[in-house]
């Protein structure tokens, strides 16, 4: 340990004390009462001597602020709020939930937060279409649309369009929105006005024990949906019956909390697309919609699975498939178990078991068929991908199918 030398420290312990001087001018003329605080002058020149300072006492106002004429004085900031049906776009950059959600969602901070507000106001509660998230909600659905159908198409060229109707669903449904809008972290508020949260979905609820609006219950057709190329080029993305409302006419209209969020998440698609390009958007796309499992074998829904498999040998030009046994244990107990084979030539087509011999020849079709339908090209592109100028050597023409079979 270092020793001081004594000297210097009694050289300064027996210094004599130095006046202080006032930290303010003012406060040395002015004499200061007890119990009260010193403003401290923050100056950078020199303070002169105290004998040299002339106080001068501040003059009084000859205006009085209480004999002031009294005006139309402005309301207080919530009473001026609450008149609003949405919060004002200001307070977006203030707001420590919009903040966490663009973190949250990985956008580049490039994307206003104005505008990510403004997607979470659903036109029930604003009505106004420059401060609600009607018309970036319609772009959305169409990008939504066209990415996850391209997607499915390109990867899974010869499916049946019931099952793409179905794909789609899956991936970008109403339900499978709302779901994505929860794992967001997306929360709504009990009611909408301009004082709420920027960062919270805001939407007129439904009060509690009413029936839904008939804006949202009424059916209404489409000119005419019987045969598949009309739901293809007529109706929405999903093939449904009927048309669906749009988003401009549930203006003042309640909607339940489903509704809102899916208006959400296409909203957010369409406003990533204007401010930030298609691809970001894509690649967007891709980690939160297409990172989801879904296993197309599931959606098939055959009614005579062996009558389709005998069509499509004869458009093909394949053999007649003929179903062979391959193995059986339990004939004779309460429970046996029988594996068919369907076989075109010496090419086996699919294999199924069942309890009995028409069970597990059906089910043999039915793997026939699916494993015809669910063909995977060894390179997939889509043509999305050639969009903006990107670079297009690595694009690979897709496989057009001659469709599905018709029986």
């Amino acid at each position: 340990m270092k020793r001081i030398p004594f000297p210097r420290c009694a050289s300064r312990l027996l210094a004599p004390p130095v006046a202080r001087r006032p930290p303010c001018p003012y406060t040395a003329a002015t004499p200061t009462p007890r119990n009260s605080t010193q403003a401290r002058c923050q100056s950078t020149a020199a303070a002169p001597d105290d004998a040299q300072l002339e106080v001068q006492p501040p003059e009084p106002s000859t205006a009085c602020p209480q004999s002031a004429p009294k005006g139309p004085r402005r309301p207080p900031a919530p009473a001026r709020l609450s008149k609003m049906p949405s919060p004002p776009p200001r307070n977006a950059l203030s707001s420590t939930k919009l903040h966490a959600l663009r973190a949250r969602l990985s956008l580049p901070p490039r994307f206003p937060l104005q505008t990510l507000a403004r997607t979470l106001v659903h036109p029930s509660a604003d009505p106004d279409p420059h401060f609600n998230n009607a018309s970036l909600s319609m772009l959305g659905r169409k990008l939504l649309a066209y990415y996850t159908s391209e997607h499915i198409l390109c990867t899974y060229p010869r499916l049946p369009m019931s099952v793409v109707f179905a794909a789609v669903e899956a991936y970008i449904g109403p339900k499978a929105l709302a779901m994505v809008a929860r794992e967001w972290g997306i929360e709504a508020a009990a009611a909408p006005g301009g004082e709420v949260e920027p960062g919270l979905l805001q939407f007129k609820r439904i009060p509690a024990g009413e029936l839904l609006p008939s804006a949202l219950t009424a059916q209404v057709p489409w000119k005419w949906n019987v045969t598949t190329t009309h739901k293809i080029t007529k109706t929405d993305e999903f093939g449904s019956e009927n048309a669906p409302p749009s988003p401009h006419t549930l203006q003042q209209t309640p909607v339940p909390n489903e509704m809102a969020a899916q208006s959400f998440v296409r909203a957010l698609i369409g406003a990533l697309h204007v401010h930030l390009g298609s691809p970001l958007v894509k690649r967007f796309f891709r980690d939160h919609f297409l990172s989801r499992h879904l296993d197309v074998s599931t959606l098939f829904d055959f009614r005579i699975p062996t009558r389709d498999l005998s069509r499509l040998c004869a458009r093909e030009g394949f053999e007649s498939p003929v179903a062979r046994l391959i193995s059986e244990t339990g004939r004779l107990s309460r429970h046996p178990v029988f594996i068919v084979g369907v076989y075109s030539g010496k090419d086996k087509l699919g294999e199924g078991s069942g309890s009995s011999l028409d069970e597990a020849r059906t089910r043999a079709a039915a793997a026939a068929v699916k494993a015809w339908y669910l063909y995977r090209p060894v390179e997939v592109t889509v043509p999305s991908s050639t969009e903006g100028g990107v670079d297009t050597s690595k694009w690979r023409p897709n496989l057009i199918d001659c469709g599905e079979v018709i029986v």
